[in-house]
């Protein structure tokens, strides 16, 4: 098992020094590139688009972020396939290893935290395809008491260190993700196999950039619109001729006015004013909600706008979001025992039969569609009956029900 890290040193600091904005000149033709090569295998470009969409626009940062940290809120446990005592060694040592692992970012030396860090940077795989981790293995000597009762563990316990590593150190040109060890590298180097912690997702960045494209074209022509047409001109008249101290004390005077357009001219000139308004509504407003929306529904289930429009909108939205966070929750637990519960209890057993794995809690969802109609039919049988045999008790009255009347 790897126990050290294989990124070298200077790679996060030459990263951040070789950084540029991506999104500067973004317009069609350039995120149609960015998505083309993403799809062929070159992820610097998207990655890098997304990663700044996704801090500088507001909703998409905080819909991304609900999104990404709702599944840590959540907690874990790990669930045994039996009741035999393989299990149960099984099941303390994929707890001692979730308890005392720690997540860091690869870049950004200031990040660290424990299982909910770890959570919340494998969801970056819901916006951008992958979520990449490098896995350091840390065995740990066994120094705890076996209490009377409790399975018998190894002599040597593991851990580990998960080191979140950014989309663009990524290539995908063979159809498997490869290390680049430097930004002008093209050929990647293979992740070794039980070194790398490697989540996927729905890529929702994808359709994100576009909707995000098309919200700040009308949203930049919406703000020159405001800043032409926002304040009114001013038009000075006067009886001085051209040239004279009179006519530029004229001049000064409309000029200092702060307005940003202003005409001075003599008595008995006209100027016509062309008015660029237009009549009715402006456009901007309408396409950038209908962006926004967008981006909200695909990010959380449904449009923030059925929040204000009815109860039914409210209960909608809460369904979808649970049935969302529902498979996430699902989906985490899933990768996490095939990627680190297998191995950790292969080293530790030396098997490649596990006997429990990692489960993540989802107590705020409640209970699924299906359990809640079964127990509103059992609530609207048993609960009439229960009534009616307690106010029977209550008036000293035999068992036999009530009688219609």
């Amino acid at each position: 098992m790897k126990t050290a890290s294989l990124i070298p040193t200077d790679r996060a600091r030459s990263s951040r020094r070789a950084r540029f904005n991506p999104i500067r000149h973004l317009n069609p033709d350039t995120l149609t590139r960015m998505l083309d090569a993403f799809h062929a295998g070159e992820l610097r470009q998207a990655s890098l688009a997304w990663e700044a969409i996704e801090q500088r626009d507001d909703l998409v940062k905080a819909v991304a972020t609900k999104r990404k940290k709702a599944i840590g809120r959540f907690g874990w446990d790990i669930e045994t396939f039996d009741a035999s005592e393989e299990a149960a060694r099984h099941k303390a040592a994929l707890e001692f290893f979730y308890r005392q692992l720690t997540a860091a970012h690869a870049c950004d030396l200031n990040e660290s935290g424990g299982f909910s860090l770890l959570v919340r940077q494998m969801m970056d795989a819901v916006g951008k395809h992958y979520a990449v981790h490098e896995i350091v293995w840390q065995p740990v000597r066994n120094t705890m008491r076996t209490e009377e009762g409790q399975p018998e563990m190894p002599g040597t316990l593991l851990t580990a260190q998960f080191r979140f590593v950014p989309l663009w150190f990524m290539e995908n040109r063979t159809g498997r993700l490869r290390f680049l060890e430097s930004d002008t590298a093209s050929e990647g180097r293979e992740l070794e196999q039980d070194g790398w912690l490697v989540t996927t997702g729905d890529g929702l960045m994808e359709a994100t950039a576009i909707a995000y494209l098309f919200k700040h074209l009308p949203l930049r022509d919406w703000l020159v619109y405001c800043e032409r047409n926002g304040m009114p001109g001013v038009r000075g008249v006067t009886d001085a001729a051209p040239g004279t101290p009179e006519w530029e004390a004229a001049r000064d005077a409309v000029r200092d006015f702060g307005a940003e357009f202003h005409a001075l001219m003599s008595s008995g000139t006209e100027i016509e004013a062309i008015d660029l308004r237009g009549t009715g509504e402006l456009p901007y407003p309408a396409l950038v909600d209908r962006m926004d929306k967008a981006i909200a529904t695909l990010w959380r289930g449904s449009s923030m706008g059925t929040v204000a429009d009815s109860g039914a909108g409210i209960s909608l939205q809460g369904k979808e979001t649970a049935l969302i966070e529902r498979e996430d929750a699902a989906h985490i637990a899933g990768t996490l025992h095939t990627q680190v519960d297998r191995p950790v209890l292969r080293y530790l057993f030396k098997t490649d039969q596990p006997r429990a794995r990692l489960v993540i809690r989802h107590k705020e969802s409640g209970l699924s569609a299906e359990e809640l109609d079964t127990a509103r039919d059992l609530l609207s049988t048993a609960i009439p009956k229960v009534i009616n045999q307690f106010v029977r008790r209550l008036l000293g009255k035999s068992d036999k029900p009530l009688s219609a009347a």
